[in-house]
C-alpha cells in the first residue's frame, strides 16, 4: 500500500492542472474512494482535497514568481474566476497574488512521500467475522466531533438512558457481541476533520424488527467485520487502536474499508481505575 500511495502522489503531481476528481484518484489506486480518502487522512494528517488544493496553490506560487499572469495561473489550476483564485491564494499564503513579488515570505506545500516506519513492532491482534444484516437499537444524539479524550456529550447521552430504555434494549439483544455498543455516523466532516458534529448511538445489536418507539435505530447491511480487541487505560488505548487500524493495519492487510459505520464496546475493569477492555468493529471487504 505504501508503494501505491507514492504512485498516487506522482499521479496527482502529473495532473495538478487537470480536472482531477477524488473518484479518478481512487480508481487509479485500485481501491474505493471512501477507503482511500480515510487512509490518506490518517496517514498524512490532511484530507486528500486539501492536499490537492495546497499543491496546486504551491505550484501557482512558483508560476507567478516566474512571471506568469494571475489570470492565466487561475485558469491553469481550475479556478472559474479570478476572485475565487485570489481568495484561495490569500487563504493559503496570507497575501494576494499581486503581492508575491514584493519580498514576502512564500508558503509552500511540499509533495508528500510515504515511507514505512518501524516503531516498536507491537503486533495488532484482530479477527475477521461475517455478520448478516442487523440493527443497533438504542438512544442517539448529535455530539461534537472529538478525536481524543472523553467526549462529555457522549457521557451525558449515556447518563440520559432511562430504566425503561435499558429494559427495552436488554429484551432486544440477540446478537454477539452481547454488549452495549457505541456507533458514530453522519459526521459533518466525514470523520476527516475534528470539526462539526456527528450522530452517536448507544445501543444493542438485534435482528428484531419490532423496535419500541422509545428507542432509535440504525441498520447495518450484511458484511465482513475486522474486530480489534484492546486492553488498557481508557479512552487512550481505544483511541490509539482506532488510529493504528488506519495507519498500520489497513496499509498492510488484504482488506479495505466500506462506507458504513463502525462500532465499539467497552467493559471497564472492576479493580483498575480508568482501565477497560474494548473491541473495535470495522466494516471491510477483501481486496483482490
Amino acid at each position: 500500500m505504501v508503494k501505491t500511495l507514492n504512485r498516487v502522489i506522482e499521479y496527482i503531481e502529473e495532473h495538478l492542472s487537470d480536472n482531477l476528481t477524488l473518484e479518478q484518484i481512487a480508481r487509479y489506486a485500485g481501491v474505493s474512494d471512501f477507503h482511500f480518502r480515510k487512509l490518506f487522512f490518517f496517514l498524512s494528517g490532511m484530507t486528500l482535497s486539501d492536499y490537492i488544493r495546497d499543491r496546486r496553490l504551491s505550484r501557482a506560487s512558483v508560476d507567478l514568481l516566474h512571471g506568469a499572469r494571475v489570470t492565466d495561473v487561475a485558469f491553469t489550476y481550475g479556478y472559474a474566476s479570478l476572485d475565487g483564485f485570489t481568495r484561495a491564494f490569500k487563504n493559503f499564503s496570507g497575501m494576494l497574488p499581486s503581492e508575491l513579488r514584493k519580498g514576502h515570505t512564500i508558503r509552500s506545500c511540499p509533495k508528500l512521500t510515504f515511507i514505512i516506519s518501524v516503531t516498536g513492532g507491537n503486533p495488532m491482534e484482530y479477527r475477521i467475522e461475517e455478520k448478516p444484516s442487523f440493527t443497533i437499537a438504542g438512544v442517539s444524539k448529535r455530539v461534537p466531533m472529538q478525536f481524543e479524550g472523553v467526549n462529555q456529550e457522549i457521557v451525558k447521552l449515556a447518563c440520559s438512558i432511562t430504566e425503561a430504555q435499558r429494559r427495552a434494549m436488554h429484551g432486544l439483544q440477540d446478537m454477539d457481541p452481547r454488549e452495549i455498543v457505541n456507533a458514530s455516523y453522519e459526521a459533518d466532516a466525514q470523520f476527516l476533520r475534528e470539526e462539526g458534529s456527528l450522530t452517536h448511538m448507544i445501543g444493542v445489536l438485534t435482528t428484531n424488527q419490532d423496535i419500541p418507539e422509545l428507542l432509535q435505530t440504525v441498520t447495518f447491511r450484511a458484511c465482513t467485520w475486522a474486530v480489534f480487541p484492546n486492553d488498557g487505560p481508557f479512552p487512550k488505548t481505544l483511541q490509539d487502536t482506532m488510529a493504528r487500524i488506519y495507519a498500520e493495519w489497513l496499509t498492510s492487510s488484504p482488506y479495505e474499508l466500506i462506507d458504513a459505520p463502525s462500532f465499539s464496546f467497552t467493559r471497564m475493569h472492576a479493580d483498575k481505575e480508568n482501565f477497560a477492555y474494548s473491541e473495535v468493529w470495522v466494516p471491510v471487504r477483501k481486496t483482490g
